[in-house]
């Protein structure tokens, strides 16, 4: 299970010659695959989405680039980057890369209705190609709205960039940071981005559901059972 709580190490304070420079990204080993580290990354006031999704798409950017106006918490992340390297290690992804097996994982729903119209197809006596061509189509459908819900678009002012690398990689954060136009702050000041309105609406959140949990915790409960039919 993936732990809610990031290394301390990532999230103290350290001291340089200019005085007390603050870590603002979080670092965290996922405990079922310890081979991987996911790192976090936090911008707002960004000037320059549309250039940012550019070098993601041209490989100068090796992360998942979210929006974090769909995210609760750090730890939703976490999940979904579990998910991935879950998928990535057994051969059974549903994108063609990591990152974005992760934004994929962030959506509440999957390919369930593929197997609700297969009954249908099969019996209108259609061929297995076309079946398979059918439910290939829905999944496409579905990752295609993931990116649209969860990745940045070209007007977006905010950006979340997560990192999956093998834990004893170097890893150039400076790097990173220096191709973002904005301001960087830390992951922890997610929620103060966060739409809630409309991941409520998203994730069909009532709310009774509330009442007896937070909003993470729902979005986390159907982020881990979108796949039991």
């Amino acid at each position: 299970m993936v732990s809610r709580y990031f290394d301390t190490d990532a999230v103290c304070a350290v001291q340089s010659l200019r005085g007390i420079v603050v870590q603002m990204h979080r670092s965290h080993d996922l405990e079922l695959f310890p081979e991987y580290t996911v790192t976090q990354m936090l911008f707002k006031d960004v000037k320059n989405a549309a250039e940012l999704r550019k070098m993601a798409v041209n490989g100068e950017i090796k992360g998942a680039l979210i929006n974090p106006s769909m995210i609760v918490d750090a730890f939703q992340i976490l999940v979904a980057a579990n998910k991935a390297a879950h998928l990535h290690d057994v051969g059974k992804m549903k994108t063609r890369s990591l990152y974005s097996e992760i934004i994929f994982n962030l959506s509440p729903t999957n390919n369930a209705s593929c197997s609700q119209d297969s009954n249908k197809v099969v019996k209108c006596h259609m061929n297995v190609r076309i079946l398979f061509e059918h439910c290939a189509f829905l999944v496409f459908q579905q990752i295609s709205e993931a990116f649209k819900r969860f990745g940045i678009s070209d007007s977006d002012n905010a950006v979340c960039i997560v990192l999956v690398h093998n834990k004893e990689e170097t890893l150039n954060v400076d790097d990173i940071v220096s191709k973002v136009d904005g301001q960087q702050i830390d992951v922890d000041q997610v929620s103060g981005l966060t739409d809630a309105a409309q991941i409520k609406k998203l994730y069909k959140v009532a709310p009774m559901e509330e009442r007896c949990g937070s909003l993470l915790d729902a979005v986390v409960c159907r982020m881990a059972t979108k796949d039991v039919a």
